[in-house]
């Protein structure tokens, strides 16, 4: 990596500001901890009136067959050196046809079924919310497939350009019609790793319109330093609106671009992204997936922006190097 040695953590520290009550660690749920997390993004701009656009749902597929899917999730995916250099510069990329359409409907699918099963009265209560589910991966077999991709795996380690990467978890993100913005923010803030050498794979389940809300990027990833120090407020919109407005100012080029079917983006730990309200009648479904580089620790003092970090990294304690059973080595695979 280019600036590789640049972005390395010679410290167990996180960058960044704090205010005093968000040091302490967060003692609820995941799913609390979106409840809460979209309350920090500024909505002043967006129109509560605004007609939502009518979608339908997306088209049916065959589904695969468990040796297909397998085989497919598997298959080594060619990450050229512009890619890589790419995401290196920008701290992001967007890659399309990882999947085929009948793969990422057999994900639409599941993650549909997880949430009926995981929320009572699913239909009733998801109207304008931010529902998350987690480490589905231990107990659903498909699921397990996309966490522990080979090919997804293989992509981010070669984007990081690391020879091992490990598990840090996985998230069903999904941002229900009518449901507005996620504030800007990078992950360095909630992921209590003290390594640069991170990345998630956002995997959308559906296509994504610009009126869906699809990931939105600040470039290049150098952007990060001009509001790193920015302190964090977890009781209001204060630092949504500052990095908004200081990326105005400064002229920070801003990438908003519909997602293809079985286009997949990969984003580094540094990079500063957010999303726009979901405008439509659709839900946005989509699997994110974190992966770090093998031989990280945990940062000295997690905080509530880690969320429940303990789920995650369990029998690890902070300053201690991550390789527990729920953090397995993704690649290279085993033989």
């Amino acid at each position: 990596m280019n600036n590789k040695k640049n972005l390395k953590k010679d410290t167990l520290s996180k960058a960044g500001g704090f205010l005093k009550n968000e040091s302490k660690e967060w003692d609820k749920d995941n799913q609390a901890w979106w409840d809460w997390y979209v309350t920090l993004a500024d909505n002043s701009n967006s129109n509560s009136e605004d007609t939502l656009l009518e979608l339908p749902e997306p088209p049916k597929k065959k589904l695969p067959s468990k040796i297909e899917l397998k085989q497919e999730l598997a298959r080594p995916y060619n990450t050229t050196n512009k890619d890589i250099t790419t995401f290196q510069k920008n701290g992001f990329i967007k890659l399309k046809n990882v999947f085929t359409p009948s793969v990422i409907q057999a994900l639409r699918y599941e993650i549909l079924s997880l949430l009926r099963k995981t929320f009572t009265n699913y239909y009733e209560i998801k109207k304008n919310r931010f529902l998350s589910l987690d480490m589905m991966w231990l107990k659903n077999n498909l699921i397990r497939e996309f966490v522990l991709s080979s090919r997804i795996a293989k992509i981010c380690a070669d984007l990081l350009s690391v020879t091992k990467i490990r598990l840090y978890h996985d998230n069903a993100l999904v941002k229900e019609s009518g449901c507005g913005r996620t504030p800007w923010h990078y992950d360095d803030h909630h992921f209590p790793l003290a390594t640069n050498d991170v990345i998630t794979a956002w995997i959308p389940a559906q296509a994504i319109p610009v009126e869906m809300g699809p990931l939105t990027f600040a470039k290049p990833l150098e952007v990060y330093k001009l509001v790193k120090d920015i302190k964090f407020n977890e009781f209001d919109t204060s630092y949504d609106k500052k990095i908004n407005d200081i990326f105005k100012t400064k002229q920070v080029s801003i990438v908003e671009e519909p997602f293809e079917l079985g286009e997949v983006s990969f984003h580094h730990n540094l990079s500063f992204h957010t999303a726009s309200e979901n405008k439509t009648t659709q839900s946005r479904i989509v699997l994110a997936n974190t992966y770090f580089a093998d031989g990280a620790r945990v940062v000295n003092n997690p905080t509530m922006i880690s969320g429940d970090w303990k789920k995650f990294i369990p029998e690890t304690n902070p300053g201690e190097i991550v390789s527990s059973n729920l953090n397995p080595i993704c690649w290279p695979v085993k033989n």
